[in-house]
């Protein structure tokens, strides 16, 4: 199984900007979006092309903000939209899908940029989203997640570390995140095949960031330990174009 994860930064301009040439070509057997920018009805049948998908959606309450969907061969036996917490399910961040062998995770994580009450909003988040899967994990199938946690966790997901060690996204706070994340027994897939640096999946549109380089991962698929022997490969698609984002994805045997 293909598993694709993409920040598509808005599908309604993804899609102008060749989405479904690229959705074709690769034929992943699931697609997770994030921040989408839009309820599923604004599409206008732009849909079409994927009326031999399961589309699952989760819009956020504010017009053209985050939002998350989900396209897939395979009809999961069920969806859960967001995490059951009011202040973080009116933002649309979350979409979890329940197949035979596992639990699938689609997250669009906030940004914590804006001020100290943004960051906070997000570590809250990111304890919750823990607390959740540790909750899925005791039921014995895979759990897997994917999307856009923005944040770079170790100096080589990003090109310039120093110069973003007080910038959200990199501060120490975030990081140590990540690393309790792990230490709770959540492996970096991408991570288990590559170990070079300059691998990215975000770049800043300002300043020629993208055709110099210049970029952070920050987004990433985890799974449990328990199963980890099941990706049998982790890639980063750092070619395609679309958004400020690139996909990446997972090949998985059960």
């Amino acid at each position: 199984m293909r598993i694709i994860s993409w920040n598509v930064n808005g599908i309604r301009a993804a899609i102008r900007k060749d989405f479904f040439d690229w959705y074709k070509n690769d034929d992943p057997d699931i697609v997770c979006l994030q921040e989408v920018k839009a309820r599923k009805e604004q599409l206008d049948g732009q849909l079409d092309a994927l009326n031999d998908r399961h589309i699952y959606w989760n819009a956020a309450e504010k017009a053209g903000y985050s939002g998350v969907a989900v396209f897939s061969k395979t009809e999961p036996l069920s969806v859960e939209k967001g995490f059951g917490i009011e202040e973080f399910d009116r933002e649309g961040r979350a979409l979890l899908l329940e197949y035979e062998p596992f639990y699938l995770y689609n997250i669009y994580f906030p940004n914590g940029q804006r001020d100290q009450e943004r960051l906070d909003f997000k570590l809250r988040f990111y304890d919750a989203y823990l607390e959740k899967i540790e909750e899925l994990r005791e039921r014995g199938k895979a759990v897997i997640t994917c999307g856009d946690y923005n944040t770079a966790h170790k100096e080589i997901d990003l090109k310039n570390p120093k110069a973003n060690s007080k910038t959200s996204g990199f501060l120490p706070i975030e990081r140590e995140w990540m690393d309790k994340l792990i230490a709770h027994g959540y492996t970096d897939t991408f991570r288990m095949f590559n170990e070079e640096p300059g691998q990215y999946t975000w770049w800043t549109y300002r300043f020629g960031a993208r055709g110099r380089n210049v970029g952070w991962r920050i987004d990433y698929f985890f799974i449990d330990k328990e199963h980890q022997k099941a990706v049998k490969d982790a890639f980063i698609q750092m070619e395609v174009m679309g958004s400020d984002h690139c996909p990446l994805g997972i090949e998985l045997e059960f």
